[in-house]
């Protein structure tokens, strides 16, 4: 091999090692805690409540306008109540930080990490309707469970918006205050062991 076609192939050579691999072009997005949201809503027997958590911390990974992942943590001292207000919405917000349900002086955070983005054959997210299915490890106090929700996720010029609408199963999560599963003669006390988030996340 003469000492031009040597020149060449090791150009080429160097080229391909600087080179991003296909499908790799991620890019990593800081979420805006202040545009971003998380609502809940929880049922009783008798009733039910309101609240919000804040996010403190969090990013979505895109790959050519396409979501691939994303990690979020929330700030469990920021746990609210908004159905309430004065006296019985203090002692609500406190029995919830409690250890009879988040133990948030031991957990003051909780955290989603998405494993999986898969897009809804046929959906583009233009429509307002969900456009992925999502499988992400959800840790509360400590304890990791999978769950799996459909999202809406639209990536346009380095932004990302995204909503989510989901049940989750406190139990899972050693929350077993007021469940039947796990009391079956409290009666009018019961709590529902579901409870449902909607979450609203803008990243860029």
């Amino acid at each position: 091999m003469n000492k031009s076609i040597l020149t060449i192939a090791l150009a080429a050579l160097g080229l391909l090692a600087n080179a991003t691999p296909p499908g790799k072009l991620s890019t990593t997005l800081k979420i805006s805690a202040d545009q971003s949201n998380l609502k809940w809503h929880a049922k009783k027997v008798t009733g039910e409540h309101f609240g919000t958590l804040k996010f403190k911390s969090g990013e979505i990974i895109t790959d050519q306008n396409k979501l691939v992942g994303g990690t979020f943590t929330m700030d469990m001292t920021a746990l609210d109540v908004t159905d309430l207000t004065g006296e019985w919405k203090e002692k609500l917000i406190g029995h919830l930080k409690s250890d009879d349900f988040f133990s948030v002086q031991k957990h003051q955070t909780s955290v989603l990490t998405i494993k999986k983005a898969t897009p809804i054959p046929g959906a583009t997210g233009t429509d307002n309707k969900n456009n992925y299915t999502i499988v992400a490890d959800l840790t509360v106090k400590g304890i990791t469970k999978e769950v799996q929700f459909p999202a809406l996720v639209v990536v346009n010029k380095g932004k990302v918006t995204a909503k989510a609408d989901f049940n989750i199963d406190r139990t899972l999560y050693d929350i077993r205050y007021g469940s039947k599963s796990f009391f079956a003669d409290i009666g009018d006390k019961a709590i529902d062991n579901d409870f449902n988030i909607k979450v609203f996340i803008v990243a860029q």
